[in-house]
């Protein structure tokens, strides 16, 4: 019954979520947009540092580089690289044309506006088409990949470079006039109607009110739609009027990150307070803001300390009249004091000073409050820092180095402590899941492999899915996401979580400690003290996208040989393999893996809809640019034989934020195919075997390198 009702629980508590994740994404996409370009923008921000007549070096011929570069460059390249995004470099021409239109279009406006006004009027600036940039790239490199769909493979030999390069200037064309009539008087509109709320909150002294919107988005990664797609835009319209601007310092201001660590540097409990002074400097100097949201999740009264400081330092850099050139990027001290104008430091660095200081003392109050409730639950062994990181990079959605570094520092500890303990017996080593497809025993094959390399005796490592999970497992592996079911179900045991199931840097240290305890040489301070069923260890390493949870709990295997049931020999054969798929996005790959196991008699239809429910719950990615995307637990009655598609992607596919190459679709028939899923573990896990993947020029020299499997 267990296994029926936990993936609805999750999908429902997923529904909840929809619209976070929706933003996140949305927030994604405009930041793949700007960050990319950053460079250039701080090149402008340089050249008006230097140049203009009011800069460090008064330069009048040279400062002829900053009105072009604000106003043509910045929006063709954001152009260009948001058609990238959607179509590659086809669509990047096409958007950088057609944006090209909105640019002089907006000119037009201005210009036929200045001309109407009465002698010695105030005429309008220029208007900067950042945000114009933003809509019309997406949309005309989008809008060419449509129409290429429909003479793709209807073109006479011979006329294909004809017909593509003229079929894409034409409709550049085309966008180009559209963006000059229908989308520059739209963007004006909206520029002046933005510009002019941001006046109304400056003049009325309301701005501070922003950051009780901001710092929360920040620490739940929705900033990016309101940083990227609103305050840059607007700062680099003011900016190029006024040389900064406040807008610059809303995000990036490194005051509320800065005493949100301070204070648990001094009230912290745990791992938290031992962390926190090394996330400060990555934080304050390389200015990776990230690295202090997991301490606020872990107390979420925590916001009312970050939108306080927020808010002083916004009020401070009013008073001070003080602002940036350019965009901070990252929010680094450094950064930022590179970027301020030359009449804004003191102002600038006021407001770094005196926001930190607010956020201190008032999340100070708030860590003091809780203090005794806090060593309570560390003496309990419930230090919440791991699960903070690991909340913290599902928020994100993608692979992040810093809380990569924060949860290994939250999770050593404990993990030593935990398989040092000589109370415990650690035999058998458990990769758990919930679906019974065998991704799980893809890991399981991996650390199995490691295990035995180190040659350690007496463990063995086996895959069983959650609901079956029993009083054998002793340490359990699982996908973050799954920890607390798994938890839920064997709270006795060793817990570990990992971000991908084929090569987590998390195997190497398990095995290390495993080794170590064999040889007599693995002491810990808490070994003793700690009983066998406390403070079970649920860290993430937070590398990568999120795998697949699936493995049947029949699925068994020791150190020394696997025990699952032979593979069906047919399960990989030439005609499942493809060097030449037509999937560009992520839900197009998924069914053209599905749609190939219906084809060659796997699964019936509705298995497809299952892959796509299964992708919704617990992404698919394994790192080593492999995906495999499958179905569902409940989709088994949809699986008529063992069989797998292999599809190798020319360019990568974006896959949640991570580049994938490979897909391999799997439908799994008693057991059969988990034995060939250990062996394309090997091969993956192996960098040397996965660059001939890559060079494979046909789906015979594809096949060869795979036929191993099936021996």
């Amino acid at each position: 019954m267990s296994a029926t009702t936990a993936p609805s629980t999750d999908s429902a508590s997923g529904g909840k979520n929809k619209f976070s994740v929706g933003v996140q994404k949305f927030g994604t996409f405009l930041s793949g947009m700007i960050m990319p370009n950053i460079p250039a923008l701080i090149a402008w921000g340089l050249f008006t540092a230097f140049f203009i007549e009011k800069g460090w070096t008064p330069n009048a011929s040279l400062s002829e580089l900053v009105g072009p570069t604000i106003h043509y460059l910045m929006p063709l390249l954001i152009a260009n690289t948001a058609g990238r995004m959607v179509y590659k470099e086809r669509g990047g021409v096409v958007a950088t044309v057609a944006t090209m239109g909105v640019i002089v279009g907006s000119d037009y406006i201005v210009n036929q506006f200045n001309a109407s006004l009465p002698e010695g009027a105030s005429e309008l600036g220029q208007v900067h088409m950042f945000i114009g940039a933003m809509i019309m790239a997406p949309i005309a490199a989008w809008l060419m990949k449509q129409l290429d769909k429909l003479w793709d493979g209807k073109i006479r030999a011979g006329f294909e470079m004809l017909v593509n390069l003229f079929s894409a200037g034409i409709f550049s064309f085309i966008m180009a006039i559209a963006g000059f009539y229908l989308l520059a008087p739209v963007v004006n509109g909206l520029m002046t109607a933005l510009g002019n709320a941001v006046g109304w909150l400056i003049n009325n002294g309301l701005l501070p009110l922003t950051s009780i919107l901001i710092e929360p988005a920040k620490v739940f990664f929705l900033n990016n739609a309101i940083n990227h797609g609103v305050l840059t835009p607007l700062g680099t319209q003011m900016a190029s009027i006024d040389g900064k601007s406040i807008l610059f310092l809303l995000e990036a201001n490194p005051g509320p990150g800065l005493g949100i660590l301070l204070a648990f540097s001094v009230f912290g409990v745990g791992m938290a307070r031992a962390s926190a002074p090394g996330a400060a400097i990555i934080h304050f100097l390389g200015g990776i803001h990230e690295i202090y949201f997991p301490y606020v999740l872990m107390k979420p009264a925590l916001l009312l300390a970050v939108i306080a400081g927020g808010m002083s330092g916004v009020f401070t850099n009013m008073i001070f009249d003080s602002g940036l050139r350019a965009p901070a990027a990252p929010g680094s001290i450094i950064a930022v004091l590179l970027q301020t104008a030359s009449d804004s430091y003191l102002g600038v660095i006021l407001s770094v000073v005196i926001s930190a200081t607010v956020t201190f003392v008032v999340a100070a109050v708030i860590l003091r409050a809780s203090r005794k409730r806090d060593l309570e639950a560390l003496e309990r062994g419930e230090d919440g820092m791991s699960a903070a990181v690991a909340k913290t990079q599902r928020n994100k959605g993608k692979d992040s180095a810093a809380l990569s570094s924060l949860a290994g520092q939250a999770s050593a500890g404990s993990l030593r402590d935990e398989v040092a303990n000589p109370n415990r017996e650690i035999t058998s080593v458990v990769f758990a899941c919930d679906a019974g497809m065998g991704s799980s025993a893809m890991g399981a094959s991996v650390m199995r492999k490691k295990v035995k390399d180190a040659g350690i005796t007496g463990v063995t490592v086996t895959n069983a899915a959650i609901a079956n999970l029993d009083s054998t497992a002793d340490l359990i592996i699982t996908q973050e996401e799954l920890t607390p079911r798994a938890r839920q179900r064997r709270p006795d045991a060793i817990h570990v979580s990992v971000g991908q199931f084929m090569n987590s840097p998390k195997y190497d240290e398990v095995v290390d400690l495993l080794k170590q305890r064999q040889d007599g040489e693995l002491t810990a301070a808490t070994a003793e003290a700690a009983p066998a069923e406390s403070s079970p260890y649920t860290p993430s390493d937070g590398t990568d996208a999120p795998a697949p949870a699936a493995a049947p709990a029949a699925a068994t295997a020791t150190a020394t040989a696997p025990a699952t049931p032979a593979a069906d020999p047919d399960v990989l054969t030439l005609e499942s393999i493809t060097t030449a798929p037509t999937a560009t996005t992520r839900d197009e790959a998924i069914r053209e893996a599905g749609e190939r196991l219906v084809a060659r008699g796997s699964v019936t239809p509705d298995y497809v809809d299952a892959m796509f429910a299964r992708e919704a719950e617990v992404s698919t990615f394994m790192g080593s640019f492999l995906a495999i995307p499958h179905g569902t637990n409940d989709a088994k009655q949809a699986v008529l034989a063992s069989g797998l598609s292999v599809a190798r992607y020319p360019q990568p596919v974006d896959w949640d934020g991570n580049e994938v190459r490979f897909v391999i679709g799997i439908a799994g028939k008693d057991g059969g195919h988990l034995e060939i899923l250990a062996k394309i573990a090997q091969i993956f896990a192996d960098q040397s075997k996965v660059d001939r993947l890559l060079e494979a020029q046909t789906d015979e020299e594809l096949y060869e390198l795979l036929s191993g499997v099936n021996d």
